[in-house]
């Protein structure tokens, strides 16, 4: 019996891979071997960075949030630390957004933790 082998299946698959490749430089973009390994490591990058970019986001927020709060004479830690004493439930993202884009609501709840 004759070898079968799923041609549409394969070029469909090749085809994917190149399309994906598009935009990628010099023979990145055009052959096939170079193209595929070029993808799969993209897609390695792409995954490792969707996490990592959570990293980076975070430690911006606490960036942002130490300098507002040390416009009103306190530490991070100590902001942080009198926030949750107080119950006071907004994530760091919030806080940050505050700090930065209203200061005058930061503020309110700075003066609500030293109440």
């Amino acid at each position: 019996m004759p070898r079968s082998v799923n041609a549409v299946a394969s070029r469909a698959r090749r085809k994917n891979f190149m399309k994906q490749a598009k935009g990628f430089f010099g023979r990145r973009k055009n052959v096939w071997t170079v193209a595929k390994n070029a993808v799969e490591k993209a897609m390695l990058y792409a995954y490792r960075d969707r996490r990592n970019k959570k990293r980076s986001f975070r430690g911006l927020w606490i960036t942002r949030i130490n300098a507002g709060a040390r416009l009103h004479g306190m530490s991070y830690s100590v902001f942080m630390g009198k926030a949750k004493a107080h119950n006071i439930e907004l994530n760091r993202k919030v806080l940050a957004d505050l700090a930065m884009n209203h200061p005058e609501a930061f503020k309110a709840v700075v003066d609500q933790i030293n109440k």
